[in-house]
């Protein structure tokens, strides 16, 4: 097991990669940006080190400043968290060419299975069923013809694209010409990179994505599905699991056909493959994350199982030590994204408590909430025995739930918890949409 290991991030996951470590009894590093010199991650770890001034360019997207850090501080890995060099291929590597091992996926693996057209034939050879699509598509008219074929509505994606960004639909010719430059300047602008593919667009789906773990040694393991489809403008906002829409006969097939995917792709790490559920029932894969996904908490509260800490094992050439058959759901879960609306410095915080509640978080008072960053600040997790307890928990914790001093999202999110959409769970991708 790794003696240290520093932490490539910052804000909630870094407060949660540390307090796994303490548990393990592995030494931290925190890095810090001068904008987060006085945040709660650098407040618990054993060292931190500062890496640059506030932009992320300059600090957390540094490797060569990272790596710097891990050199110094002796880290024998690094956890990369989720966002910035998570799924860069280029950091793995390096890490590994300067001794320290990345807690992730070999930095083959991250080339491959990053490459949405790569991953989506390496998924259609290990059986999974392929949303309607095409590659890198280099022209206008290339994408008008296979537009054409594929047939309205389509989506106009990024090809490194994430987080929701860089996505457009189009139901015509008309539209799809018009949006296509507006596609462009956008993806050049968020990631450095213009290229664009199309998708069929299935309306009316569910997001639904498997946790799977998988080892060294060739095991693999769906730990369930979560439903992701509560979102706006792609944006997640509440994710739950098991979701209400798949039976257990559906959740059988899925899990299964995931674990025989996974052996047969060659993953080894934590990630999760990604599907449209359509309105018949059945799933089309969209990509798969080779990271540590934000809602990964409503599989731990739900399963028993840590992430974080598997994932630091298996890394580690450590074998995993369950299987489906021993997991046994304590219910229901689900995770409400609670994000600042505004910049300031937080003055107050009360968090809810009482069984099977949790806020993942890194805000105390006097945080400062800086435009530098991802608006997230914080995670409210909770698990009841039946999804009518649990609509009914995450309201009482929303409504105990006080962050002052910066504007929130905690008003909208405690509406959509009490709404019929959620009561019912008869939501989709384009319920929020409609509901503006």
């Amino acid at each position: 097991m790794f003696s240290k290991i520093l932490i490539a991030n910052r804000g909630e996951i870094a407060v949660r990669i540390i307090r796994a470590c303490k548990e393990m009894g592995i030494s931290t590093v925190a890095v810090y940006s001068e904008a987060d010199r006085d945040t709660l991650h650098t407040a618990l770890a054993d060292e931190a080190i500062c890496i640059g001034p506030a932009p992320a360019r300059d600090s957390y997207l540094d490797p060569g400043r990272i790596i710097s850090a891990a050199l110094a501080s002796k880290a024998a890995a690094i956890h990369p968290g989720y966002g910035f060099l998570s799924e860069n291929a280029g950091f793995a590597r390096l890490c590994r060419d300067n001794g320290i091992a990345f807690i992730g996926p070999e930095s083959d693996e991250i080339e491959r299975l990053s490459d949405k057209s790569a991953v989506k034939e390496a998924a259609r050879m290990a059986g999974l069923p392929i949303i309607p699509g095409t590659g890198p598509l280099p022209s206008l008219s290339d994408a008008l013809r296979a537009a054409e074929d594929i047939g309205y509505p389509v989506m106009l994606k990024a090809c490194a694209g994430g987080g929701g960004k860089g996505i457009r639909p189009a139901y015509s010719s008309e539209e799809l010409a018009a949006i296509w430059p507006v596609a462009e300047a956008e993806s050049l602008a968020a990631f450095a990179d213009r290229s664009l593919y199309l998708e069929k667009l299935i309306e009316g789906a569910r997001h639904i994505e498997v946790q799977m773990v998988s080892d060294e040694q060739g095991h693999a393991v769906a730990l369930g599905e979560r439903d992701c489809s509560i979102q706006l403008h792609h944006q997640k906002l509440i994710e739950e699991s098991p979701s209400p829409a798949v039976t257990e006969a559906q959740r059988a097939k899925l899990l299964g056909m995931c674990e025989e995917a996974i052996r047969r792709i060659g993953y080894t790490g934590i990630g999760t493959l990604e599907f449209l559920m359509d309105r018949s029932g059945s799933f089309w894969f969209m990509e798969m994350n080779v990271r540590l996904q934000v809602e990964h908490g409503v599989t731990e509260i739900l399963t028993g199982i840590d992430l974080v800490k598997w994932q630091i094992r298996i890394a580690a050439g450590i074998p995993l030590s369950f299987s489906r058959e021993d997991i046994i759901p304590r219910g229901a879960a689900a995770e409400v994204r609670i994000n600042a609306e505004g910049a300031g410095r937080i003055k107050a915080v009360h968090i809810p408590g009482g069984p099977s509640v949790r806020f993942d978080t890194f805000i105390e008072p006097g945080t400062a909430i800086t435009p530098y960053y991802d608006s997230l600040l914080g995670k409210l997790i909770a698990c009841s025995a039946t999804r009518e307890e649990l609509a009914r928990k995450l309201r009482a914790s929303l409504c105990e739930l006080v962050v002052d001093g910066v504007p929130s999202n905690i008003g909208s999110q405690l509406g959509i918890i009490s709404g019929e959409a959620f009561a019912g769970g008869s939501y989709d991708t384009s319920t929020m949409e409609a509901a503006r």
